[in-house]
């Protein structure tokens, strides 16, 4: 009953967001509609993408989920990347980073431990999973620190070449995580395999059908979505800062927020971890480098150069999640300081 329902709201959702398009309706509506629509054909790619890796197995799963797990953002942002809106791409890239590592862990860990006292997960999973975190932290500071003594030119060289850098680093973290040390990482993955162990309704065609179906769902909405957003901000009055960086990151990530704080909840809190940080690891590492060499070949290199707000605001995720999961075990006190630092965030990138 709840998967008819939930196919009912997907293609009720798109078929609107397509009306509404194609019919020349206002942006704000528009805008709206596209917001539900691409949350729930995220939910589906997700679906998808799990049934496919249950079929391929362990190593073509673990890269299929790789690239999947931030496919719906990663196909927004580069409609922006093409529209020329590199900052807002830049906002969303640091608004998926920091939301999975304050807002989705700080809810996993919360509404875990008001349910559970103390959960526990793996102690070297969390301490390499921060170890990445910190260097995505670095590699993003350097450019920035060194972009004032550069010609725009020399800028787009050192983007490029960090970019190429960074998604070599993220594949051999791939190797190591999922092939050379899998044994000594198996605790956080046999939670997630508990989590995933169940009987799959689809066949292995029609997974992959679907999975190309839920792609092709999302190119098209993210499409329709990035054209509103200029009408949305102006009536609105909001920052291309704020757009990106909160409303954007949260709607292209609302499969795995909502798949984070279930697995909590039922007190798969290592799942969950993986699921929030292993996403930022993806987001820094992989999706925004891609973002710069796919501009590259637009004829519009977007560099790697963030703002002093959003270096801030990720150093900052990046030190209290690390504080916070680097012990293996937490509980929803610990949940509700990143929940605070999340709304301090927002209420600043609100305002500037």
């Amino acid at each position: 009953m709840k998967q008819k329902l939930f196919y009912a709201i997907l293609i009720a959702s798109f078929a609107l967001s397509a009306v509404a398009h194609y019919s020349g309706m206002s942006g704000t509506l528009q805008f709206f509609l596209c917001c539900i629509a691409v949350i729930f054909a995220a939910g589906f790619m997700g679906k998808a993408t799990e049934s496919v890796a249950h079929y391929a197995g362990q190593r073509v799963g673990g890269f299929l989920n790789a690239t999947f797990g931030n496919a719906a953002e990663l196909i927004i942002a580069i409609f922006l990347v093409k529209d020329g809106l590199h900052d807002m791409v830049k906002a969303s890239i640091t608004g998926s980073i920091i939301g999975n590592m304050l807002l989705v862990l700080g809810l996993s860990v919360l509404l875990g431990g008001l349910k559970f006292k103390v959960q526990n997960f793996n102690v070297k999973l969390a301490g390499y999973n921060a170890s990445m975190m910190l260097l995505a932290v670095v590699a993003l500071f350097i450019p920035a620190l060194f972009a004032r003594s550069f010609t725009s030119k020399e800028t787009d060289e050192l983007s490029i070449t960090v970019a190429i850098i960074l998604i070599v680093a993220y594949a051999l973290w791939l190797l190591f995580s999922m092939i050379t040390h899998k044994d000594e990482l198996s605790d956080t993955a046999a939670g997630d395999e508990d989590a995933n162990a169940h009987e799959m309704n689809w066949s292995k065609r029609k997974s992959i059908l679907f999975l190309v179906l839920a792609t092709v769902m999302v190119a098209f909405i993210s499409e329709w979505l990035v054209g509103t957003l200029e009408e949305f901000t102006h009536k609105f009055g909001l920052s291309e800062l704020f757009v990106g960086a909160f409303l954007i990151a949260i709607i292209g990530n609302a499969a795995e927020h909502s798949a984070a704080v279930f697995l909590a909840m039922k007190n798969k809190i290592g799942a969950a971890v993986e699921i929030a940080i292993g996403s930022s690891l993806q987001i820094a590492l992989f999706v925004a480098p891609v973002l710069v060499i796919v501009s590259y070949f637009m004829g519009n290199t977007m560099n790697i150069v963030f703002t002093t707000y959003e270096l801030a605001a990720i150093g900052v995720s990046a030190v209290i999640a690390k504080s916070i999961s680097q012990d293996g075990s937490t509980n929803w006190y610990e949940g509700v300081l990143l929940l605070v630092v999340y709304i301090i965030l927002g209420i600043a990138f609100f305002l500037v």
